[in-house]
């Protein structure tokens, strides 16, 4: 089975031959600005992955990787509009290096772009695949609108939080392990296990991206901690604190969590020492294990020996085991 770092390099060299140099230049040009900006490519590359692992020829899943590849950038581009965010990687975002008009144009190319990748495929799967490319591009887009919808909303359970994270990051880590696998032509058993491999993954990796927010070390997480705090968003950690604050702990959490507190690096600080004392943190901890847990459930009852499961178990391991 080929190692993650060789189907990442697969990848990215498909990635870069890629060109969209068609006119006009202000529709195309955020489009490779955007697919250039980099990132992880996790999504992509579990597509090959589970191709790979199936005993499939990745050569058949590329396109449709790119097309899962030029989705997850589209989404990303139109949250930066919603969200007013004006730094992606590290780099100005689409709609502040042009405008908000050419990034909801430029968005709308990239759907219709993954659409064309994904269509690029075998005729004997491509009805099944794109089945299950629309009911996970319309379950990100309503996780997207819940995870709006909270912004201004107070009364948020964990139980909705868990619901929003679902359908906007975890179902799409499972569909993209699904596709590879329906184009493997493995069976349906496997396909079903491995869909719910990734779908208890992408919950465990999201509930582990907010931790991280908080409590991780910056120079191996890659971007400075306590984004959540400052931006007052309802995340696990938020939800649990207030859960459980009671007196003194509550009574800091309702001071801080306001808008344009005038002091962010103080916010930060008392609302992660109230975090902590109140053990969110621990809380936190045994959640993402109970979704890893249940990920790996689903991967033991996947047909295939054991010595094949190797690499995409430390696959797992690494997207959710990082250092904190």
């Amino acid at each position: 089975m080929l190692k993650f770092k060789e189907l990442y390099k697969e990848f990215c060299g498909f990635l870069e031959k890629e060109t969209f140099d068609f006119e006009p230049k202000e529709l195309y040009e955020p489009v490779s600005y955007t697919l250039a900006l980099g990132g992880k490519r996790i999504r992509p590359i579990m597509a090959l992955l589970s191709c790979d692992f199936f005993g499939g020829d990745i050569k058949e899943a590329m396109n449709p990787a790119m097309g899962i590849e030029i989705f997850h950038n589209f989404t990303l581009l139109h949250d930066d509009i919603m969200d007013d965010a004006p730094i992606r990687r590290g780099k100005e975002t689409v709609y502040k290096k042009w405008n908000s008009n050419i990034a909801i144009l430029s968005g709308d190319t990239m759907f219709a772009l993954a659409y064309k990748y994904i269509t690029q495929t075998d005729s004997k799967y491509l009805k099944t695949i794109l089945e299950v490319f629309n009911k996970t591009a319309i379950e990100v887009c309503e996780g997207q609108q819940y995870d709006m919808n909270y912004e201004t909303e107070d009364n948020i359970s964990i139980s909705d939080y868990m619901k929003m994270i679902r359908l906007k990051t975890a179902v799409f880590l499972g569909a993209a392990l699904k596709i590879g696998a329906l184009i493997a032509e493995t069976n349906r058993n496997n396909v079903d296990h491995i869909y719910c491999f990734g779908e208890n993954l992408g919950m465990a990796f999201q509930l582990q991206d907010d931790y991280l927010d908080v409590f991780g070390n910056e120079a191996k997480f890659g971007k400075k901690t306590g984004g959540d705090i400052i931006t007052n968003k309802k995340t696990f950690l938020y939800l649990k604190a207030f859960e459980l604050a009671r007196g003194e702990e509550l009574k800091v959490l309702e001071e801080n969590f306001i808008p344009n507190h005038p002091n962010n690096e103080l916010k930060v600080e008392k609302i992660k020492e109230v975090y902590r004392k109140l053990k969110v943190d621990e809380y936190s901890a045994i959640e993402i294990n109970r979704y890893y847990q249940k990920a790996m459930q689903h991967f033991e009852k996947i047909d295939c020996p054991d010595c094949d499961k190797v690499e995409m178990l430390n696959f797992a391991e690494r997207l959710i085991k990082r250092e904190y």
